[in-house]
């Protein structure tokens, strides 16, 4: 595809697109959804849930084989609670790096004037701890991060790039860009109205996957970015 608009601001994912955690979070949750007597798959779990706020995709994870709505939202509520405490557990001790060429990108971003936003569906706690790990700060490696605390609707709902885009003063959606490792990334950057919408295959969903949300393109590497915008 040749299209190549104006880009003032890049939205990034944070799991999977520029923070390589080994897919801990999802893991997490499969073994919190698990610990209620299922036995959903990591495909499954990142499938389905890949991308949004947590305890979003566990309902929508659970929604593959529960009927009874009831029973969807309680025990929604019980895994959710379980995922916290594992997720804080595993954190404690895991190994966070970032994918080749990133804080690269950033700084080559940023020196040229696009901003350069993270958001993501966990919330500011999570998100921070990962920061922190990677020795990444707001103001300086980013302009901003807008977690699922930061917005009433999380993705595929617009909020949190349209909160990106008056944080940082950007009036025009079409001049912004979303990139994520799954389609309800793709689908938050087109309900937002953003003029480009990329899919990464680094994290949660397969190439093949990825093209069901329609983007752009599809990127191996962010560093793709580059060429695309230029």
């Amino acid at each position: 595809m040749s299209k190549k608009p104006e880009i003032d601001m890049i939205v990034f994912d944070m799991a999977g697109t520029t923070v390589n955690e080994n897919n801990v979070v999802y893991k997490s949750l499969q073994k919190a959804i698990n610990n209620l007597g299922n036995n959903f798959s990591l495909d499954t779990v990142l499938l389905h849930g890949g991308g949004k706020e947590k305890l979003q995709a566990i309902k929508d994870v659970l929604k593959t084989t529960y009927s009874d709505e009831e029973k969807i939202n309680s025990d929604a509520e019980i895994a959710f609670s379980e995922f916290l405490v594992t997720l804080k557990e595993a954190y404690e001790n895991l190994d966070v790096s970032t994918y080749d060429g990133t804080e690269s990108l950033f700084s080559y971003l940023m020196d040229r004037g696009i901003k350069v936003v993270l958001n993501t569906g966990y919330n500011q706690k999570t998100a921070l701890s990962l920061l922190d790990k990677l020795n990444w700060k707001v103001g300086e490696t980013v302009d901003l991060l807008v977690t699922a605390d930061d917005v009433k609707n999380s993705r595929p709902a617009p909020d949190m790039i349209l909160v990106a885009m008056e944080k940082l003063g950007v009036s025009d959606a079409s001049k912004v860009a979303k990139i994520g490792d799954s389609v309800v990334d793709i689908e938050e950057g087109k309900n937002a109205g953003c003029g480009l919408n990329l899919g990464v295959t680094t994290g949660a969903q397969t190439k093949d996957q990825l093209i069901d949300g329609r983007p752009d393109y599809i990127l191996d590497s962010l560093l793709e970015i580059k060429e695309i915008i230029a």
